[in-house]
């Protein structure tokens, strides 16, 4: 499952095109079953779409599907932010590892590798809250497909700028802030993501 949706993400499967099972699982020499069961992942997750007698296509993604996805994701990773830093303080090399990564890739424009950076990065402060069920919400909304369509929304020129702007979040972490590691965590999905901020 996770072969293909990478390349559903990496764009070696293009938005529309058909996906078929035999000729998937003859390449990767295996039944058709764990190819079915894959496919029945995927759909739950909204990257492919099954219609009668048409088969398997990868779905497209709208601009409205992106804002949703962005306004659920902007109120959970704040949640995140607050309840990581407890856990997170004097406890950030792995942000700072992530954080360093995703900037080299940006300073490349790079917008694969930076994508696989700057979510780790996230997910780490997801996974930090010791909240499970946060962090299954965050990982069904925040799906790759849909944060790389973002991505690519905001040009390779922005990347820099983009990952800059993580940066005070590890040290709000570092200092165990929970309030100011939330609102800076979305603050930075409503300005990338372009929706509005609507705290008062």
């Amino acid at each position: 499952m996770q072969l293909l949706l990478e390349r559903i993400l990496d764009g070696t499967y293009k938005p529309g095109e058909r996906l078929i099972e035999l000729q998937i699982a003859n390449e990767l020499k295996t039944s058709q079953s764990p190819v079915r069961e894959a496919f029945r992942y995927l759909e739950a997750l909204r990257v492919v779409e099954t219609e009668t007698y048409k088969g398997t296509r990868v779905r497209s993604i709208s601009p409205r599907e992106l804002e949703e996805s962005s306004q659920v994701r902007a109120a959970l990773e704040e949640l995140g932010g607050q309840l990581a830093a407890v856990h997170m303080k004097n406890k950030v090399e792995a942000l700072e590892r992530e954080s360093a990564l995703f900037m080299q890739a940006a300073a490349a424009k790079d917008v694969k590798t930076y994508s696989k950076h700057d979510i780790e990065f996230h997910r780490i402060i997801i996974e930090s809250s010791q909240n499970s069920l946060l962090l299954s919400l965050w990982e069904s909304v925040v799906l790759e497909s849909r944060f790389r369509l973002t991505l690519k929304s905001i040009g390779e020129e922005q990347l820099v700028e983009f990952g800059t702007a993580h940066l005070p979040v590890i040290d709000t972490l570092r200092k165990g802030k929970g309030k100011e590691s939330g609102e800076l965590l979305k603050n930075l999905i409503c300005k990338f993501h372009f929706l509005k901020n609507e705290s008062p």
